[in-house]
C-alpha cells in the first residue's frame, strides 16, 4: 500500500500516525544551509539552530527523522509559546521553523523578508509547500503572505486569530485594542491620520475573496469568549465570508475560554489537519 493511502486509512480511523520517512538523502541536514555563527540549541528536547537573517532573528528545529517531502510548519510570531502542536509535529518529521517580523503587522516589508526566508528553505531542502502556523496577531501575518503565495502554502492553522487590524489593535470594536500598537500598525502601512486608518483595507477580513481563491484549507481554534480578538468582529465574520464563497474552513470553538490560553491541550486535531492538508496532495 503507498504511503498516501496508509495515512488516508489512518486519519479516517482516528488511529496514531507514524512517520512517512523522506527518501531523501540520509545525509540530508538543514543545518549546514545555514550560517556559520547560528547558535545550537534545543527546543522540546530537538535539536534547534538560531541565527540572524536580515536582521531578524530567525530559528529552524529538526525533526529526529524527516518526513516524506521534508514538510515543515512555519510559526509567524510568539516562538515557543504552546508549543503542543510543533512538538507533535516534530515527532512526526515536521520541520518547525520561525522568521521573525513583528511588528510589521504583514505589511510588504514582512511579506518581502519572508519570501526570501522561504528560499532560503526550500533551497535547503525542504518543501515546495509549508503549512502556516499564526497565533493571534500572527492571523494577519500568515493569511496576508499566503494570500500573495498560493502556490507555496499546504494549509494555515490560526489560533485565537487577528483578522481585521482596526479590531485590533484598532480597537474600533468591542475589544480594548492596543494604543501604543496601533500607532506602530499605522507607520507601518504610511497612514498619516486617523481617516487614512479608517479606510485600510489590508487586513485579511478585507480580502476574503483573495484568500479562498487561493485554495488552501484553514483550521482555526479560537476561544468563545475572547475578550481581546472578539471572534464576532474575526474568526465567526470571516467564517461566514469564507462558506459564502465555497472556502474551506474549520473553527474548534473553546467554550468560555478567552483569548487564552492558545492552542489545545491535545494537539490531535490539529496534527491531524496539518497532516491531511501535507500528503492529500
Amino acid at each position: 500500500m503507498s504511503y498516501l493511502k496508509t495515512l488516508t486509512l489512518l486519519l479516517v480511523f482516528g488511529m496514531s500516525t507514524p512517520i512517512l520517512r523522506a527518501q531523501s538523502s540520509p545525509e540530508f541536514d538543514i543545518f549546514q544551509a545555514l550560517p556559520a555563527d547560528k547558535q545550537l540549541g534545543k527546543f522540546c528536547g530537538f535539536e534547534m539552530a538560531t541565527f540572524t537573517f536580515n536582521g531578524r532573528q530567525a530559528k529552524v528545529v529538526k525533526p529526529r527523522q524527516i518526513g516524506l517531502t521534508a514538510p515543515w510548519i512555519w510559526r509567524a510570531r510568539f516562538w515557543g509559546h504552546e508549543p503542543q502542536a510543533d512538538s507533535a509535529l516534530l515527532e512526526r518529521g515536521f520541520h518547525v521553523v520561525y522568521c521573525d517580523v513583528a511588528e510589521l503587522f504583514g505589511n510588504s516589508q514582512a511579506i518581502d523578508i519572508w519570501n526570501q526566508y522561504y528560499a532560503l528553505m526550500t533551497k535547503a531542502g525542504l518543501s515546495s509547500k509549508v503549512a502556516l502556523e499564526g497565533f493571534s496577531r500572527g492571523g494577519v501575518y500568515v493569511y496576508n503572505w499566503g494570500m500573495v503565495n498560493p502556490e507555496k502554502v499546504s494549509c494555515v492553522y490560526a489560533d485565537a486569530p487577528v483578522l481585521d487590524l482596526k479590531s485590533w489593535p484598532g480597537g474600533k470594536g468591542r475589544g480594548p485594542g492596543s494604543k501604543r500598537d496601533w500607532e506602530v500598525f499605522k507607520e507601518d502601512y504610511n497612514l498619516k491620520t486617523q481617516e487614512e486608518a479608517a479606510q485600510f483595507k489590508g487586513s485579511p477580513i478585507d480580502n476574503v475573496d483573495k484568500i479562498v481563491k487561493a485554495g488552501f484549507p484553514m483550521l482555526h481554534v479560537c476561544g468563545d469568549a475572547d475578550e481581546v480578538v472578539p471572534m464576532d468582529e474575526n474568526t465567526d465574520l470571516f467564517e461566514k465570508r469564507v462558506k459564502a464563497l465555497g472556502g474551506n474552513i474549520m473553527v474548534i470553538h473553546k467554550p468560555g475560554v478567552k483569548h487564552h490560553p492558545h492552542s489545545l491541550q491535545d494537539p490531535s486535531p490539529i496534527v491531524a489537519f496539518v497532516l491531511r492538508a501535507t500528503y492529500s496532495r
